[in-house]
């Protein structure tokens, strides 16, 4: 089957979130590949922790939180490169093959979608960056629920929407914890295992696993 809408996670799926950091590698140092993993595991930490304690902040406030953190983990690392880094973010490169995945996809009739912790203010930054103003057709932020994925409510944006039920979303994530939280509501999941991580959550497992989003129009049946 051919699905109505798929929808598709931001950060590390549409957007390399490592990007930032590599534009500034020379200056950072030997430690800029853990630097960069730091920062996005504690920016993630951050948004789960405080969507169980129902204390939310958006995400950009948290990425700029856990890039301090980082700092302070990483005292080698010049504070002069904080701003430069912050600045990165806003215009993350995406990944090779999307823009002609989206359009393909587009071109088939589907709606193309962003669901993303990030704000709608970052989002919209990113797709612009990358050309894909036109190509995306809505761009849904969990600011709209004030909770991070994996909380059901933030899945239920895209549904509430377009009045679908979750059967008829495909949604592409290479956040296996995000694949998990999606399969959970409802939706048809694929992984898009880019770092090739061994698979978790198995009893909340994609429909398909890919290691990029290059092959993903082969595998559109559920």
């Amino acid at each position: 089957m051919a699905f109505t809408a798929y929808v598709f996670d931001a950060y590390g799926t549409l957007f390399d979130v490592h990007a930032a950091v590599r534009r500034h590698a020379d200056a950072m140092g030997p430690d800029a590949e853990v630097f960069s993993e730091m920062w996005r595991a504690k920016q993630l930490e951050y948004s789960w922790i405080r969507t169980l304690m129902g204390a939310y902040a958006d995400f950009w406030t948290l990425t700029m939180q856990a890039l301090d953190h980082t700092f302070q983990r990483f005292p080698s690392a010049n504070p002069a490169l904080k701003q430069p880094l912050l600045d990165a973010y806003w215009q993350l490169d995406c990944y090779p093959e999307v823009p002609t995945v989206l359009k393909n996809l587009k071109a088939g009739g589907a709606r193309i979608a962003i669901l993303s912790n990030g704000t709608d203010a970052m989002l919209k930054s990113a797709v612009g960056k990358a050309g894909l103003d036109l190509v995306v057709d809505d761009i849904f932020s969990v600011e709209a629920v004030r909770a991070f994925k994996t909380a059901p409510a933030a899945y239920d944006i895209v549904t509430t929407h377009y009045r679908l039920y979750p059967s008829a979303v495909s949604f592409q994530s290479s956040n296996r914890w995000d694949i998990a939280g999606a399969t959970k509501f409802g939706f048809r999941t694929v992984w898009i295992n880019r770092a090739n991580r061994p698979d978790e959550y198995v009893d909340f497992g994609p429909a398909v696993i890919l290691p990029s989003l290059e092959s993903l129009q082969q595998h559109q049946e559920g």
